[in-house]
């Protein structure tokens, strides 16, 4: 299959514009008196603190050193805009992130979400049958994976509790 001809499997660019133009105007438009990056960054970090029993996140921390815009857009869009919507419990919008991250083979976004879930009071074993549903949508080897960071965050998490380094 050469480039651009795999019309089987994509729509043409013209049939991609036009849906992304409709899902566009389909969007409302901001109010005007829209919170500033500022302000919506302060709230992604309110979110996050909250996921994460009231400390930052290590990896956006890490990000925010060398990529500056890439963890900014992160903490304002992901968590101030969009995680901080009403509508969904946190735990059901953790085990929504689970799943989602399971099934597109993002393992180590999964194992962080994971842990959210698990102080949101998600349970291991409830963990586990995300894992197992995934199976169908995803297939068993971004199940197994998936299944190795879950074993991976349970042993690390246990060490912790019992007071060793994870």
């Amino acid at each position: 299959m050469t480039h651009g001809t795999d019309t089987l499997t994509r729509p043409p660019a013209r049939l991609r514009t036009l849906v992304a133009a409709g899902l566009l105007a389909a969007v409302p438009a901001m109010p005007a008196a829209a919170l500033t990056t500022e302000e919506r960054a302060k709230r992604g970090g309110e979110v996050i603190r909250s996921l994460n029993n009231g400390q930052p996140q290590p990896n956006l921390e890490r990000m925010r050193e060398e990529f500056p815009f890439l963890a900014e857009a992160t903490e304002a869009y992901a968590l101030g805009d969009v995680w901080s919507r009403p509508g969904l419990d946190t735990r059901t919008r953790q085990l929504a992130a689970v799943t989602a991250f399971a099934a597109i083979g993002e393992t180590a976004f999964m194992k962080i979400h994971a842990g959210y879930a698990l102080n949101a009071g998600v349970s291991e074993d409830e963990l586990k049958e995300i894992i197992y549903m995934v199976t169908v949508p995803a297939g068993f080897p971004r199940a197994i994976s998936a299944a190795r960071s879950l074993s991976e965050l349970f042993a690390e998490r246990r060490l912790s509790a019992e007071g060793g380094t994870p």
